[in-house]
């Protein structure tokens, strides 16, 4: 009897260590195990994740141009505030790019950027330093791959954790904070 116990014990302690735990081919083609396939659902659901193929597909379309963030405050234009989207109609008008992280699920994420370091004068239709353009945040679920601890295997196996990041999703005016 104290044997089948012993048996059972040690098999339970090694798929405990398992638990969790997965290579690169047993994921396959999938970015997450099949285990949280029920949180998939959810996180295709947000923004943030469905923005991304149509800001690929607008990429994709125009021309090739720098990635790296500068200055480009535009002026407010009557046609823009009857038809624009909103980030184009907003007094603090913003862009969208996509934030990729190989470790991270959902991989890539739109993130907001604020098109102007001030907000647009609803009478002029220029920047104006009165008021500061600022992102909104959203509290967003993802998993994090991190590696597992070697367990004298030479194959590198992985867990995922929930964790909460704050996606930038908007630009609103604010205020400028003043230090005294």
């Amino acid at each position: 009897m104290w044997s089948l116990l012993v048996v059972v014990l040690c098999l339970a302690w090694a798929d405990a260590k398992h638990v969790g735990c997965f290579t690169a081919e047993e994921l396959g083609n999938n970015p997450i195990p099949t285990q949280f396939r029920n949180w998939v659902s959810l996180l295709q659901h947000q923004d943030c994740v469905q923005l991304v193929p149509f800001l690929e597909n607008e990429q994709s379309s125009r021309p090739h141009t720098r990635r790296h963030h500068s200055h480009n405050c535009p002026n407010l234009k009557l046609q823009d505030m009857q038809t624009g989207e909103l980030q184009k109609r907003s007094i603090s008008p913003w862009t969208y790019h996509i934030d990729e992280d190989e470790n991270r699920f959902p991989r890539q994420l739109a993130f907001a950027r604020c098109s102007c370091k001030g907000c647009i004068d609803t009478i002029t239709g220029r920047e104006t330093t009165s008021l500061n353009s600022v992102e909104v945040f959203q509290r967003t679920m993802v998993f994090r791959r991190k590696t597992c601890p070697q367990n004298g295997g030479s194959v590198e196996r992985f867990f995922f954790e929930k964790d909460y990041i704050d996606v930038p999703v908007a630009c609103t005016c604010a205020f400028p904070r003043y230090s005294s």
